[in-house]
């Protein structure tokens, strides 16, 4: 199963979210139908993973977006679960200090992988045409240039060998509201509890409009957005491990050559092992 060609954003075409539903599951019934797949394809990343690591010549960004609660923290857990911590790394875009905000992209591009290596960005570059539209932190003259920037900084990194996956994890209102529930009655989450949480509730239609235009803008074919239905987090993970293995699978990645003589190595292993008996 590839669910790419189910979950993409076509370049160019018209997003309609609340046309989304968001509890969309494919064939599964359950999770415990979905566990054997979700295993599976953990392996596979895990397995990918490692060639893309030795062979140092394709880089991995992955981009995760969504509301509060929409399961960025959890995705990216799952994600790092799969990989090799030496090869992946995770940064988390938060508000920008003073000196960042004058700097478009400037604080990104740090945090881009390199050859052989995996990044996810939890939250992104996309705060700079989400919040600062939302709140109007700045004028729509600004924001809106942003869209053909942020493309042109994509396909710069993919010229790089950089293969880019973004990720819109898409919930309901409603299945926000019990995500917050449910950090309130569990002390091991009541540390992500943050006074905006319900406040920034009142801009859902606004935040919406900038989801929209964000993945209408910016899905292209060099960098393309997926909306994966987030109201069950099983599924969730399982979308997402799918479109990161079959990326990976298409990138064509082999271990490289060994560097020395392996039948010299062997006779020098024989050599060894008989001179030890």
């Amino acid at each position: 199963m590839d669910l790419r060609r189910k979950l993409i954003v076509k370049p160019k075409t018209e997003v309609r979210l609340k046309d989304v539903n968001a509890s969309y599951h494919a064939h599964y019934k359950t999770e415990h139908d979905a566990d054997k797949d979700i295993e599976e394809h953990q392996a596979l990343v895990s397995a990918y993973q490692q060639k893309l690591y030795a062979e140092k010549k394709h880089a991995l960004l992955i981009v995760l977006q969504g509301i509060d609660a929409a399961g960025k923290d959890g995705t990216c857990w799952h994600v790092m679960k799969a990989m090799n911590p030496q090869g992946t790394s995770v940064h988390g875009f938060k508000q920008p200090t003073e000196e960042e905000k004058l700097h478009f992209l400037w604080r990104v591009h740090p945090h881009t992988p390199a050859r052989g290596q995996v990044s996810v960005f939890n939250r992104s570059h996309y705060e700079d045409v989400l919040v600062t539209r939302v709140h109007d932190l700045v004028p729509k003259k600004i924001w809106s240039n942003r869209y053909d920037l942020i493309n042109d900084f994509e396909k710069m990194l993919v010229a790089n060998n950089v293969t880019i996956l973004k990720f819109f994890l898409y919930i309901t209102p409603e299945e926000q509201l019990e995500r917050f529930r449910q950090r309130l009655d569990d002390p091991a989450r009541q540390w992500k509890i943050s006074d905006a949480d319900y406040k920034e509730r009142e801009y859902w239609d606004k935040y919406t409009a900038a989801y929209q235009g964000m993945m209408e803008k910016c899905s292209t074919k060099h960098a393309p957005w997926y909306i994966i239905p987030s109201n069950n987090k099983w599924f969730r993970n399982l979308a997402v491990s799918n479109i990161i293995w079959k990326t990976l699978q298409d990138m064509d990645l082999r271990f490289p050559e060994p560097t020395v003589n392996i039948e010299e190595i062997r006779k020098e292993y024989h050599q060894a092992k008989k001179e030890n008996i």
